[in-house]
């Protein structure tokens, strides 16, 4: 068959959940695929653009999505007490500042979930500037912005930076809402048949489950990948992001899921755009 074009991020938990996938580690059943590892963001507009088969994207940019691509079970990134962090310098910045002072903050891209739990946890906020997320930890120390929403390996790391946790932006979504964050999924074009969506949620667990079995295996790959170079903070990464949701969100995900499109479309941050799909208030 045709070879698919997979797009992934370079974080541990994305290398570890298909590095048996994208190296040939699988049987035949796997569909043959060429990977491309970029930061979420650039994966967000590229599946945008439909220049993937199959991507990682946040779930606020599968809000933007839904109709040309479809959602698959596995894969994702969802869970409690691994949302997204609000740090800055200043200790005293406080919600009521971020809503209605001038406050810059730095955020790993407009679709993002990080960028949307900000918005719904700071309905005013006004100065928002998308970054590379491995910048904004080194801007905000420098005083380049207020600060700023950090994801992935900066959980682990920003108080290295000289930084203080203002929020953390999933603690509080768990708390308002009492569901899990669902931060990423992995979704596939609309146009693949059933058939191709359940052998694509086969490859996935069975790469998976090669990485759990096989954990030697995949280590060089994560690791020439990863931001942060620690082993120890690689595998609390994995340990966190990849956890029973990854292999399928059920019930408790699915409301999850749903609960966080209703909160993004009652707070106005979706609208109808001419094609009729939504876009982004921005």
């Amino acid at each position: 068959m045709q070879m698919l074009t997979l797009g992934i991020s370079p974080c541990p938990n994305d290398t570890y959940i298909f590095e048996a996938w994208i190296n040939g580690r699988l049987g035949a059943d796997a569909p043959p695929v060429a990977a491309r590892l970029e930061d979420i963001d650039t994966l967000n507009h590229l599946a945008l653009r439909g220049a993937l088969d199959v991507a990682k994207v946040s779930f606020y940019a599968y809000g933007l999505l839904r109709g040309r691509y479809h959602l698959l079970q596995a894969g994702g990134a969802m869970g409690r007490g691994c949302g997204p962090l609000l740090v800055g310098r200043d200790t005293k910045l406080s919600r009521h500042d971020l809503a209605h002072g001038r406050v810059r903050i730095a955020v790993p891209g407009e679709l993002t979930t990080a960028c949307l739990l900000l918005r719904l946890y700071a309905p005013g906020v006004q100065s928002v500037h998308a970054l590379p997320f491995e910048r904004i930890m080194p801007a905000v120390s420098r005083g380049e912005f207020d600060a700023g929403v950090i994801i992935h390996e900066g959980r682990f790391t920003y108080q290295a930076c000289g930084l203080h946790m203002l929020a953390d932006l999933g603690q509080w979504w768990e708390r308002e809402t009492g569901h899990p964050v669902p931060l990423g999924c992995i979704v596939a074009r609309s146009s693949c048949a059933p058939d191709m969506i359940a052998r694509l949620e086969r490859t996935i667990r069975a790469s998976l489950l090669h990485a759990r079995g096989c954990p030697g295996d995949g280590r060089g790959y994560i690791r020439s990948h990863a931001q942060e170079m620690d082993e120890q903070v690689i595998g609390r990464h994995i340990e966190l992001y990849v956890n029973a949701f990854t292999e399928d969100y059920g019930i408790e995900g699915h409301t999850a899921i749903d609960c966080l499109m209703e909160h993004a479309r009652t707070a106005g941050l979706f609208q109808q755009g001419e094609s009729g799909h939504d876009r982004p208030r921005c």
